[in-house]
């Protein structure tokens, strides 16, 4: 269901078809998503960003209907690997070997949960290397997918395309 309708659509279903105006709407959706992530965090004062959400920006807006854009992979890629990232550093701490297994073991789980989002592997190193608070997991990670998913379902729909192609 599109949520826009009439002489609208048939605008923008023009404008889509240009393969250069698809390359400006996935910036301006990427560019747009940041800046509600950064306003959002600003307003409520927990930080909702993260550097591999700039990576997530690039596979929702012009990857929509790739399986590593879809809702499960996104929110459940990162929140998945950044539990990773926490559980080796507090079982055997930071060095050469358990970053290398950490970013390892979050493929391999993010593959066999079926959640697999290539920026999600960034956050066991990023864990690891900063240190942060546990509740690192809800905020900026739990907090943050899920304002981009939102996001994302209204970006692509204003736009009049079908997105997620699934939910879960």
């Amino acid at each position: 269901m599109n949520i826009v309708s009439g002489p609208f659509t048939a605008s923008v279903r023009r404008v889509l078809a240009h393969p250069g105006h698809q390359a400006w709407l996935a910036g301006v959706g990427g560019s747009l998503c940041i800046l509600l992530l950064t306003l959002l965090g600003n307003w409520q004062q927990h930080a909702l960003l993260m550097a591999p959400f700039g990576a997530t920006m690039v596979i929702l807006f012009v990857l929509p209907d790739s399986p590593l854009a879809q809702p499960r992979n996104i929110i459940g890629g990162h929140l998945l690997t950044t539990a990773v990232g926490f559980a080796v550093l507090q079982l055997v701490g930071v060095g050469p070997l358990s970053l290398s297994a950490a970013v390892g073991l979050g493929i391999l789980l993010m593959q066999l949960t079926k959640t697999t989002h290539p920026p999600a592997g960034a956050n066991p190193l990023l864990v690891m290397m900063s240190r942060p608070e546990l509740s690192f997991l809800l905020t900026p990670v739990l907090a943050g997918t899920l304002v981009i998913v939102l996001f994302g379902v209204l970006y692509h729909r204003s736009l009049g395309r079908s997105y997620p192609a699934r939910w879960w």
